[in-house]
């Protein structure tokens, strides 16, 4: 029992096993401090190599800037160079135009249209056939107006030619209109001998490219034929009682065109300072000239002086003039070749304004929108306009002894008000109920949602979304289906920004001067060819789904073609106002211009693509994937090199797409540059770079601009 008693310590062995305990630890503590003390030397040491290395990165990228920018700005004359012959083609249309004598006005020559328009007004009779016809001719001439206002640089856009511009718009537009009502009235007056067989009522389709005529005339007037159904298609409209026996006649003009809602202001806010820029380069052009003219003088007047001097040396005399004449004739060339580059200079600050524009976004928002009103800037109109409209029957034709007689009201084609203004002669609350509208989707529109109708209140001249009920969609069969309170223009809208923020992109070389910009959103992706001047809608997928456009295949210059994807519903253009309604990724616009302009140049040969630290990294840098493109090689694995550019200085990144963090830690045994170019040749071919110098200059410009227009390193 004693054996299992413990042994009892004593004080001076608790002493001596405290005083181990503590110079153990006092032991871990030096040699923690030791092992702490050599990493952070050795941490300083690595941080001070690696300093030294990147502050010798930075003494070579210094001492090589400007032999680099002086090579960019040689390599990037091609935007001047594609304005020049941009400038050339419009003179040259102009020149066309004259020498064609085909009777139709030129759009920028105000006194033209305004004939144009005065001798339109003074035709009268036409029919409906007739006014489409001719509609043609005034359609090209709103569109011309349209992209001169759009293609010519901010810079050359006076106030008053803007302002003349957009009248003639308007004038065309409600001339137009006024001809279509005119010549529904000579249609409507013929009713009675159009009229149907079988309901004694008058039905007529004319159907066109731009405009289709839906009319109806209630001849008959009876009350139990309520649902109108154009033949052979399942537009029409269900009237109430009150309208089936009344002389009415129900309309839906269908303009492919929008020329209700007004006309959008032509953006300029960097007007200002592109005038400035161009006037500063105007006056080193004037001041050189002034130079070299002032060094000629003075070379004539001193060489005048001796031949004065010397006069009874004739031959001598003789000699000296034409040495005058030489010099005078090299110093002349000279100044043509010193004026001729600081034109080019002066044209190179316009274009560069000119794309900057294209990505400033604005700092205030449109003004505020009722709860009911249509934000034009949120929303688009798709598929043109429905003019709905009940009529009022004009007097009929009448067969008199051979004649046709016809009474002509001074007050012309007459609305009928539904509901009527004072309504207490009808018996109940319930006899003006809203009338139910089947209309068509125009078959070239993409709703990627269910359109929503809206109309248009002429008072308050802006589109409203209340008035309209029960709206069904039909997608197969592309027909919508609403009760409308009171008629008038209707149309379809969806949100313009329903494809941005895009979901990735890629802009990848297919042949010499030619790329495949590809831009893939949350319902589609969109493959867009550029080659010269021009561009094509390639494809456009709809889930996995591969969506027949009739624009697919068709070149057309780049504004031309943005707008049409726009009208498709392909909107993929954002606007300076856009960042209001979407979550971007917003780039200085300074760093977004130069990297768009370099990765243009470098185009033709490089392919391009979305990486997702562009989101990581703070609004003066971009981040992006690049790779040399051979046709020869494999495509399923690319090896991507990741860089990030600021706008003045362009690296190769440590990390990869796959990797876990963001770090802007450069690639082992590489450089910083001052552009993209020299960054790139660090790791491309010889081939390629001969490829990049050689591409044609409207290639470049027309892939930069598209690549201004979508807006990729910000709105992705």
């Amino acid at each position: 029992m004693s054996g299992s008693k413990k042994k009892k310590v004593t004080k001076a062995e608790r002493l001596k096993l405290l005083q181990e305990e503590e110079e153990r630890r006092l032991k871990e503590e030096e040699e923690a401090r030791l092992k702490y003390e050599k990493e952070e030397m050795e941490r300083l040491e690595i941080q001070r190599i690696e300093k030294e290395k990147w502050n010798r990165l930075e003494a070579k990228d210094l001492e090589r800037r400007n032999e680099e920018l002086e090579e960019l700005y040689l390599l990037e004359r091609c935007f001047p160079e594609a304005e020049k012959l941009k400038q050339e083609t419009r003179m040259l249309s102009q020149w066309k135009h004259y020498i064609q004598c085909d009777g139709s006005p030129d759009p920028a020559i105000a006194q033209e249209m305004n004939t144009f328009i005065s001798l339109w007004k003074e035709k009268t009779n036409e029919t409906f056939e007739e006014v489409i016809e001719k509609s043609k001719v005034v359609l090209n001439l709103i569109e011309k107006l349209k992209f001169i206002l759009l293609e010519t640089p901010p810079c050359d856009l006076q106030d008053k030619n803007i302002i003349q511009y957009q009248e003639s718009i308007l004038q065309l537009q409600e001339l137009l209109h006024l001809k279509f009502n005119v010549a529904t009235e000579i249609l409507l007056r013929q009713a009675s001998t159009l009229a149907d067989l079988d309901s004694g009522n008058m039905e007529k389709v004319i159907k066109d490219e731009n405009v289709t005529l839906y009319v109806w005339a209630n001849l008959k007037k009876n009350p139990r034929h309520r649902s109108v159904r154009f033949s052979e298609t399942q537009i029409g409209f269900e009237i109430p009682r009150i309208l089936a026996t009344s002389d009415i006649a129900v309309r839906l003009l269908h303009t492919h065109y929008d020329h209700v809602s007004a006309l959008h202001p032509v953006s300029t806010p960097s007007k200002e300072h592109a005038s400035s820029v161009t006037e500063l380069v105007k006056d080193d052009v004037e001041n050189v000239e002034k130079a070299i003219c002032k060094e000629v003088e003075e070379e004539s007047k001193q060489q005048e002086k001796q031949s004065h001097l010397i006069q009874e040396e004739k031959l001598k005399v003789e000699e000296e003039q034409d040495d005058t004449e030489v010099k005078m004739s090299s110093a002349e060339e000279e100044s043509e070749a010193i004026k001729c580059e600081l034109e080019m200079k002066v044209l190179s600050e316009t274009v560069s304004a000119a794309q900057l524009l294209l990505v400033e976004n604005s700092s205030e928002k449109p003004d505020f929108f009722e709860n009911d009103m249509v934000d034009l800037f949120q929303f688009t109109t798709l598929g043109g306009v429905y003019h709905l409209d009940i009529l009022e029957l004009p007097p009929q034709c009448k067969p008199v002894k051979g004649w046709m007689i016809v009474e002509i009201l001074k007050e012309g084609l007459q609305k009928y008000t539904y509901p009527p203004e004072t309504t207490e002669d009808f018996e109940t609350e319930n006899a003006f109920p809203p009338i139910e509208v089947t209309l068509e989707v125009h078959e070239n529109v993409i709703f990627f949602e269910n359109p929503m109708v809206v109309r248009w209140d002429a008072e308050g001249k802006h589109w409203r979304t209340d008035g309209i009920s029960n709206v069904s969609y039909k997608p197969n069969e592309r027909l919508v289906t609403f009760s409308l309170d009171t008629f008038g223009p209707v149309t379809l809208i969806q949100d313009a920004h329903i494809n941005m923020p895009y979901q990735s992109w890629e802009l990848r070389p297919l042949d010499v001067n030619k790329v495949l910009l590809t831009v893939t959103t949350v319902f589609t992706e969109i493959q867009i060819q550029i080659k010269e001047n021009l561009c094509m809608l390639s494809s456009v997928k709809l889930k996995d789904k591969k969506h027949i456009s009739l624009l697919e295949g068709t070149w057309m210059t780049p504004i031309p073609f943005i707008i049409a994807l726009k009208e498709a519903g392909l909107n993929i253009f954002p606007t300076r106002y856009s960042h209001f309604y979407v979550v971007i990724n917003n780039k200085v616009p300074l760093v977004e211009v130069k990297a768009y302009r370099q990765m243009a140049l470098l185009s033709s040969t490089f392919a391009f693509g979305w990486s997702k630290w562009n989101l990581l990294c703070n609004s003066t840098k971009v981040v992006f994937k690049v790779r040399e493109h051979l046709p020869e090689e494999c495509t399923e694995n690319p090896n991507w090199a990741l860089l990030m550019f600021s706008g003045d200085r362009a690296q190769r990144l440590k990390i990869k797409e796959e990797s876990e963090a963001f770090s802007e830690a450069l690639k082992e045994e590489t450089e910083f540059h001052s552009t993209l170019y020299h960054m790139v040749r660090d790791f491309a071919s010889k081939e390629a770079m001969e490829k990049v110098r050689s591409s044609n200059c409207q290639f470049v410009n027309s892939v930069c601009h598209m690549l201004l227009s979508t807006r990729l390193l910000s709105y992705s």
